[in-house]
């Protein structure tokens, strides 16, 4: 009986032909590899301390330990000096005090820099050349952190320019040493493989690094080209947001897909797994999503902008910032309220500056049927004009709008440019330059006035004394 065909596949031997299956990484073979490297290393450092116990490397540590003595002492005499002469220079761009100010922070390092290669050099030209192999590694090591230490200065993060400066340190130190190919192949062994992606400490490390430096340069770039954005009149307010906006995505995005791809990072593997992501996202950040994309149509259709007066329900104010999210209101009160896009885009907005920065406001009052209206509406229009914030070139107007039951309604009606100032002050100073005018021209506002009667009891006789009174 011949055996089953998938059983004799299964254990038959791999032919020539055979495709090889998946790498899987053995974790004992990671694990000598590791001790071997790290045998190497341990054996290369002994073999560094034992070089600097023979007499000219001692010397040689020696005087480069008397210059950062010097340097140290040299700095705290030239430091005070130093600051002192920087205080006078208020006059100077903020870009060049910068510079000075982070040269005087690192001022013994640039001394002990400064001293320690003419040392270099003479002990070239007057020894052999293995009398300042120590002093040229401890030379190079300084110059290296000092260039480090200066151009982390950029990052303004804190946290990664800490991160950055002491990593590029300990790289630049094995470099140097000449213990960064072991360094690498340590942290290379160090993986995991998952099919065809490699994933090592190295790969991380990478990743961080170079992730880290991009962003930074993005974020340089963006806060430049912000600056040069805001700084052009000839876009208008809500363009200038939007494309602030799409630079910094643009500059991010590319960023980060630059820095994967610059450390081999294959991102066809993670195209179904980022759509997945993407669909689950959808429904999750339904909310999120509704605002950012009401925030790129209010962007787009300059619906509102900063700067313009805007209501919302029983919120007045003025929009400072338009965000990806939410719109910051401030108010008269000094309260900032944030508001979600979605929120502008679906609900009723009064927008009070929206086409000009002109605001007609309507104040209501009445006078008595024994006043003449022609005066009442030439003393309520003149009273309106004298007001400060009242525009002059709109002038107001007055109208008679009905008889009441006891005196004659009008409306006062005029404009103003500056809502952002406030509305209910403005309708204050114009009442009160009503009733000055009206008091000043005896012009009478009437109030309801009603008179009460107790039924039951007749009327008292005018004729008839008072019980109790004396006679006459």
């Amino acid at each position: 009986m011949e055996p089953d065909t998938a059983e004799t596949a299964t254990t038959a031997p791999a032919g020539p032909g055979a495709q090889p299956g998946p790498d899987v990484a053995n974790p004992e073979e990671i694990l000598r590899g590791a001790q071997d490297i790290a045998l190497s290393l341990a054996d290369r450092a002994q073999a560094l301390l034992a070089s600097l116990m023979r007499p000219w490397m001692a010397y040689q540590l020696g005087i480069a330990l008397a210059l950062l003595v010097i340097a140290i002492l040299l700095g705290r005499l030239i430091a005070p000096r130093f600051r002192e002469w920087l205080r006078t220079r208020e006059n100077w761009p903020k870009w060049r005090l910068r510079v000075l100010l982070l040269l005087h922070r690192r001022l013994t390092l640039i001394l002990f820099v400064a001293l320690i290669w003419p040392a270099v050099w003479i002990m070239g030209d007057v020894t052999w050349p293995s009398r300042s192999y120590l002093l040229g590694i401890i030379a190079q090591l300084a110059s290296a952190w000092l260039a480090i230490a200066l151009a982390t200065r950029l990052i303004t993060n804190r946290f990664l320019r800490i991160l950055v400066r002491y990593v590029g340190w300990v790289w630049v130190t094995l470099s140097i040493l000449g213990l960064a190919d072991d360094a690498q192949d340590l942290l290379d062994s160090a993986a995991l493989d998952i099919g065809e992606v490699h994933l090592s400490l190295w790969l991380l490390f990478q990743a961080m690094v170079t992730l880290a430096l991009l962003f930074a340069l993005a974020r340089f770039l963006s806060r430049s080209t912000s600056a040069g954005i805001r700084r052009n009149q000839d876009i208008s307010p809500s363009m200038q947001v939007l494309t602030v906006k799409f630079v910094q995505v643009l500059l991010y995005g590319l960023a980060g897909y630059i820095g994967l791809k610059a450390i081999g990072l294959d991102l066809t593997g993670l195209a179904v797994l980022s759509g997945a992501i993407g669909v689950g996202l959808g429904f999750g950040l339904q909310k999120v999503v509704s605002n950012l994309v009401s925030g790129v149509i209010i962007l787009l259709d300059k619906s509102i902008k900063p700067g313009d007066v805007i209501s919302l329900g029983e919120t007045f104010g003025w929009i400072d910032t338009l965000g990806a999210r939410y719109t910051s209101v401030v108010t008269r009160d000094g309260k900032e309220y944030l508001i979600p896009n979605e929120d502008l885009i679906t609900g009723q907005v009064v927008n009070w500056s929206h086409t000009n920065e002109y605001v007609r406001l309507d104040i209501y009052f009445g006078t008595a049927y024994g006043d003449n209206p022609h005066k009442v509406r030439k003393l309520a229009i003149d009273a309106a004009q004298s007001v400060d914030r009242v525009l002059s070139f709109k002038p107001p107007v007055c109208h008679i709008v009905g008889f009441g039951d006891s005196s004659i309604d009008y409306i006062l009606r005029f404009w103003i440019s500056d809502p952002s100032a406030g509305l209910t002050n403005i309708r204050g100073n114009v009442y009160l330059a009503l009733w000055d005018a009206f008091h000043e021209n005896g012009i009478s506002i009437p109030f309801p006035q009603r008179e009460v009667r107790l039924l039951g009891n007749p009327a008292p006789d005018p004729d008839t004394p008072p019980q109790g009174g004396q006679p006459s």
